[in-house]
């Protein structure tokens, strides 16, 4: 502290410590990795405000009537109708959504974080591409809506042709998301049901009689598939007649399925005679082995990578204990089969990982048959792939382990098949 005299008047000045070079270093470092972090999650941000834009322009009438324009530019290979019409729902549509895009996130980068400008810097390149594209200047379209049949299936975490795809000609009202499906996964719009073409294996039984039911109540138009002649359906419902070793002769009607759910199976509880080990591979693995094949075959055309689906109940007993080794050992064969072919197979296929539930194989079962259902219905149209449903907490930590680890040692160790 030191002291200063001017005319009649003293003055006290405090000298206040400089900050050291490395402080400062380190300061700049850590604005720099902050603002960094900022400018990475602003893509997602950014993305999600695409996302919420084009769920209003599907609810608010005057957005409503520039994505009109959008969906009218393409046919049902992505090929655009005409080059007029392809113009014009870039003019109306991807301009005011890329300008939306940059508006949010310029407005959040002045109140919140500088490193949120990059969010709009990546709006502002949609912006310059809609507006190249809609005076004829870029020939190409963007990745999502490339001409040409679909190859691949529905991405899981980012969109890709096939999942978007299914927004323009599979159901309008789903498949919102723009670049990552997190919006559609919260919504339950990452999977539609309605108007799909399901059938369901093991009808007559508890859980795909309540299958059936909330597929219905979904919008789908339910096929009953049974190896029971006798058991009652209502007269609406189509019905199938099968018996195991007989699956090729269904593969005419499955052609005509959008999404089939393998759902049958038995329990011979103790039983470990000769007999009881040949019925239970034959109905637990090797019929479901066929079916599976007998579906798969069917994704033969230009869209059936993104319509078609294959769900198959294999049980917790994948990976825990059902107090039934033949059952046990039946189900973790076709859980490991499913694995293996999961690798290149053409549609997507679903586990359905399923605890105890009250049934006439389990009559102690602790799960109403209709709430698994639901949940069941209600975790595929977040589009999981395993779907586990059981009040075991061990099996939503085991199961994810031991699919990844196998689903690497497959793909290490096997060859992929030539279709």
């Amino acid at each position: 502290m030191r002291e200063i005299t001017l005319s009649c008047q003293t003055f006290t000045i405090t000298s206040v410590s400089s900050t050291t070079p490395r402080e400062a270093v380190n300061i700049v470092l850590e604005t720099v990795i902050v603002q960094s972090l900022w400018a990475i999650a602003s893509i997602v941000i950014v993305e999600m405000v695409r996302d919420a834009y084009h769920i209003a322009s599907h609810l608010w009438a005057p957005l409503q009537t520039l994505h009109n324009w959008h969906h009218r530019a393409y046919k049902k290979d992505f090929t655009p109708i005409s080059a007029e019409l392809y113009s014009k729902a870039q003019l109306y549509n991807d301009v005011p959504e890329s300008l939306a895009m940059m508006g949010v996130m310029a407005l959040m980068a002045l109140l919140w974080q500088p490193g949120l400008w990059v969010g709009c810097l990546y709006g502002a390149g949609f912006l310059g591409g809609a507006i190249a594209r809609s005076q004829g200047w870029l020939l190409t379209t963007d990745l999502t809506h490339e001409p040409g049949p679909l190859r691949e299936i529905p991405g899981l975490w980012r969109v890709n042709r096939s999942y978007h795809w299914k927004h323009h000609f599979d159901n309008v009202n789903a498949y919102y998301a723009g670049h990552f499906t997190f919006l559609d996964k919260l919504m339950g719009t990452a999977l539609s049901l309605k108007n799909k073409t399901v059938a369901v294996t093991g009808a007559s039984g508890t859980l795909g009689q309540a299958m059936l039911v909330e597929l219905a109540r979904q919008g789908a138009k339910p096929i009953a598939i049974t190896t029971s002649p006798e058991a009652h359906f209502p007269e609406a419902l189509r019905v199938l007649t099968w018996q195991p070793g007989q699956e090729a002769e269904l593969q005419a009607a499955l052609r005509k399925v959008d999404i089939l759910i393998i759902n049958h199976g038995i329990n011979v509880h103790g039983d470990r005679t000769p007999e009881a080990i040949a019925r239970s591979l034959q109905v637990n693995s090797l019929s479901v082995l066929a079916l599976m094949d007998a579906f798969l075959a069917t994704v033969d055309t230009p869209t059936g990578a993104a319509t078609k689906e294959l769900w198959v109940n294999t049980s917790e007993a994948e990976v825990g204990p059902a107090f039934s080794p033949l059952y046990e050992v039946s189900k973790r064969l076709t859980g490991d089969l499913i694995t293996l072919k999961r690798q290149d197979a053409p549609c997507t296929i679903r586990k359905l990982i399923l605890g105890p539930f009250k049934s006439n194989l389990n009559p102690i079962g602790v799960m109403s048959a209709p709430w698994v259902a639901k949940a069941i219905v209600a975790i595929a149209k977040r589009d999981v792939r395993n779907i586990i449903v059981t009040i075991n907490p061990l099996t939503y930590l085991a199961f994810p382990i031991k699919e990844t680890a196998q689903s690497w040692y497959f793909r290490l160790f096997s060859k992929a098949s030539q279709r």
